[in-house]
């Protein structure tokens, strides 16, 4: 039986797959901190709410561009 909690945090490899970008990219874009995520150990953890929220905010500063 899968926990319903886990289906809302992603791994970089997951994040990557779902904002369709390379690894490479988003880690770099993590380790500057433009995109929300937590570090655990040596790997990071993305909320799938937070990083759609963050998609959402950066949608509305391109508008006002």
């Amino acid at each position: 039986m899968t926990n319903p909690a886990n289906e809302h945090v992603m791994t970089l490899d997951e994040l990557a797959l779902y904002l369709k970008v390379p690894k490479s990219t988003l880690y770099k874009a993590v380790q500057e901190g433009r995109i929300p995520g937590q570090k655990i150990g040596k790997q990071w953890r993305f909320g799938k709410a937070a990083i759609d929220q963050w998609l959402a905010s950066q949608n509305h500063k391109q508008g006002e561009n």
